[in-house]
């Protein structure tokens, strides 16, 4: 008769999530004539050195690819030599910017969530934004996203479109605000409308 012994596996070691680990956060801020190529070259010389990406917001600015990054060195990481590997990346895809700069550390659950949608849209001139987010500062609103266009094809005046998520303070005043922005609206000669978020949505 034979005897088996029961062997019990090793158990997995645990890995901490990288979200509950203390970090120093960084800013990475990137720009270049559009091509294809830019996110996978700046993610692996990220990856190189074992840098995680947290936030981003990348996007093309009148044919000019845009990219923010929050990311995260691990402890004892070579600053220069990321910055070094980073500065190769921007020679070789001819961008002209890409920068890396340290963030003040902040709370994300203390981001302020948005609750309306303000967009404006008419013809192109200077202060459209500033008229209107001059208005939303005065108020203490906070904006969370912020996205212009200027649409030239196929239109014999150049169209200028603002769109805004933004967050009132507790407690301020929505159709007091609306009504401020409409007088901005008639002032700079734009369409105005603002819409609740479906919070579902969000």
């Amino acid at each position: 008769m034979r005897v088996y012994a029961r062997v019990e596996a090793p158990a997995a070691p645990r890995v901490q999530p990288l979200t509950c680990l203390a970090m120093t956060h960084f800013a990475l801020t990137a720009v270049g004539r559009d091509r294809p190529g830019i996110v996978a070259a700046v993610s692996a010389a990220l990856l190189d050195h074992s840098v995680n990406i947290e936030d981003s917001q990348m996007t093309i600015l009148r044919g000019h690819f845009a990219m923010v990054l929050v990311v995260a060195p691990p402890d004892g990481a070579d600053l220069d030599r990321l910055r070094g590997d980073l500065e190769g990346v921007r020679e070789r895809l001819e961008l002209e910017v890409l920068a890396l700069s340290p963030l003040a550390e902040a709370d994300p659950a203390s981001e302020p969530a948005p609750t309306h949608i303000v967009t404006l849209y008419g013809a192109d001139h200077p202060g459209i934004v500033h008229a209107a987010t001059s208005v939303l500062a005065e108020r203490g609103v906070d904006i969370t996203d912020l996205t212009t266009k200027l649409v030239v094809e196929g239109a014999s005046t150049p169209i200028y479109a603002l769109m805004m998520e933004i967050s009132p303070p507790p407690g301020s005043d929505a159709g007091e605000l609306e009504r401020a922005l409409g007088a901005v609206a008639r002032e700079q000669g734009v369409d105005l409308t603002v819409r609740q978020l479906d919070e579902e949505v969000l």
